[in-house]
């Protein structure tokens, strides 16, 4: 359980980097580059998420599942 609410903060996060990201496109018109750190700092934490979702499965600490149950 500790797993899937860290991979849920990681995406919170993500959202979070982008709609900063977003919000300072809008807002400084003039030559910042905060734009270009929001969205390198959301590419780090995709690239961390996907790390952590492959190590996770391989460890056994997530089980993929289909949407439908398996028959029995």
């Amino acid at each position: 359980m500790l797993i899937k609410t860290i991979i849920l903060i990681m995406l919170l996060l993500v959202l979070m980097s982008l709609a900063a990201s977003m919000f300072t496109m809008i807002k400084d018109r003039n030559n910042t580059n905060r734009t270009v750190k929001f969205l390198t700092f959301r590419i780090a934490i995709s690239v961390a998420l996907f790390v952590l979702i492959f190590v996770s499965f391989f460890m056994g600490w997530i089980q993929p599942h289909g949407l439908m149950p398996p028959p029995k």
